[in-house]
Formats: C-alpha cells, sequence, structure tokens
C-alpha cells in the first residue's frame, strides 16, 4: 500500500470515528476510554507505515514515524489503565492532540519541498492542537462534550486527510 492510500484509509477511519463519537453521544467513559484507545493506536500504526515507507513522492520521514510512536503510546496506555477519570482521559487527549498536531506540521514542512497540497496536512495539525487547547480549556465538559469535541474533530481531519491522499495519488500517477 502506498503513502496516498495510507492516508486515505487513515482519513476514513478518521470520518468513521467521527461519525460514531457524534452520533453516540452518551457514550460512557469506558466506552470513549476503547474508542480513543482504538483510534489513537490504529492511527499511530498508519502514521508508522507511513513514515518508513520510502514511496515515489517522499522519502522516510522521522516526524510521522514520531507520530506514529506517539499515536501507538497513546493508545497502548489508554488500555493499561481503563479506570482513569473523566478529568485524566481529557488532559490526555489533549496532550496527545496537541503532540499530534505539532508532528503534522512538522510534516507538512517537510513535504513543502515535495508536493503541491501539504497545507492540508497543516491544517489538519492546527485542527489537532486547536482541538488539543480546547480540550484543555475546557476539562468538565463531560463525556457527551468530549464526544462531539472528538468526532467533530476526527471527522475535520478524516476529510483533509483523504484530500491530501486523493491529491498524492494524482501527483504520484502524474509523476509515473
Amino acid at each position: 500500500m502506498d503513502g496516498a492510500s495510507l492516508l486515505i484509509v487513515r482519513g476514513i477511519i478518521g470520518v468513521a470515528f467521527g461519525i460514531v463519537a457524534l452520533g453516540w453521544p452518551g457514550v460512557t467513559i469506558a466506552a470513549l476510554v476503547i474508542i480513543f484507545g482504538a483510534y489513537a493506536i490504529v492511527d499511530g500504526l498508519t502514521n508508522l507505515v507511513l513514515g518508513l515507507t520510502k514511496t515515489s513522492t517522499q522519502g522516510r520521514s522521522a516526524a510521522t514515524v514520531l507520530q506514529g510512536l506517539v499515536g501507538i503510546a497513546a493508545g497502548v496506555f489508554t488500555f493499561f489503565w481503563p479506570g482513569i477519570t473523566l478529568l485524566a482521559l481529557v488532559i490526555f487527549i489533549g496532550a496527545w492532540a496537541v503532540v499530534t498536531g505539532v508532528l503534522e506540521i512538522a510534516a507538512a514542512i517537510r513535504l513543502r519541498k515535495e508536493i503541491t497540497g501539504e497545507w492540508m496536512l497543516a491544517l489538519s495539525g492546527l485542527l489537532s492542537i486547536v482541538f488539543g487547547v480546547l480540550v484543555f480549556a475546557f476539562p468538565g465538559a463531560g463525556a457527551v462534550g468530549m464526544a462531539w469535541i472528538l468526532g467533530a474533530y476526527a471527522a475535520a481531519a478524516g476529510v483533509l486527510l483523504i484530500a491530501l491522499g486523493i491529491r498524492l495519488r494524482s501527483l504520484t500517477r502524474a509523476v509515473a
């Protein structure tokens, strides 16, 4: 699977996760922990593979590998401590979103010499940072509010990643 396809898969997973989180607002904290943990691991794995894969449009990326490792670690830690309080989960999700956003912006800066349209990855990173800051600003929003915020963020970032993947796929085909 090439890099463009991985971005599209990552985006589809994000959109699907966002729809589930938005459509299931009464989710309990235990279900939110499981959903977040699974999303972070899958997102981390796709980034890890993408960062380690050398494609025709980009080389290996340390920022993407690190982003993948952070996502996997966030998911694993979530499953090791499923009984954490809502406040701890809120802080954990906020920190993950900010770190992921910074790393996505770093990857976009690196890609700007390779492709056009890297702004979509940078915008996804900015959305992640804004989401993280909002989570820190309103930690008492509760499980329903957290599900809606997380769902909106995942769906918006997913749409941007799908668009970037499609653009990369078109570029790869044009080069070939």
